[in-house]
């Protein structure tokens, strides 16, 4: 199991770019420099959060991309979400169906603790606080 996708992790150091450059518009070609990202999938990923609002784009000569909230409005659980989706640690799939023992799953219980806490944690992880580890 992967808690961060490299689609994930690549948004993040994005971001995380951009955010240390202030207000400026990042070309796609700085980023693939110096993030070394493959530009393709760099261009998939800025575009679906340009998509999202988390980025705004600027066509034309000297365009790119800069953020367009501020980094400590931007949480990781977020940027989770929009490449992952949901957080789920355990879905208690058996053949496909539902567990019949769900309600009654010591296990189950422990991991649904357990993931309240992850997603509380990665809520109150935001972009700034990326930038101070």
């Amino acid at each position: 199991m992967k808690l961060i996708t490299r689609d994930t992790d690549y948004a993040i150091r994005a971001i995380s770019y951009m955010a240390k450059q202030g207000d400026k518009v990042i070309s796609v070609n700085e980023l693939v420099k110096a993030l070394d990202i493959p530009q393709p999938f760099l261009r998939k990923i800025l575009q679906i959060l340009n998509q999202k609002g988390l980025l705004k784009s600027h066509k034309g000569k000297g365009g790119g991309f800069r953020l367009s909230r501020d980094p400590d409005n931007i949480s990781v659980a977020g940027l989770v979400k929009i490449f992952q989706g949901p957080i789920k640690l355990s879905e208690h799939i058996f053949k496909k169906k539902p567990c019949p023992n769900a309600r009654t799953c010591a296990l189950k219980k422990k991991l649904d603790n357990l993931e309240k806490k992850l997603i509380a944690e990665l809520n109150s992880l935001n972009i700034k606080d990326v930038l101070e580890v």
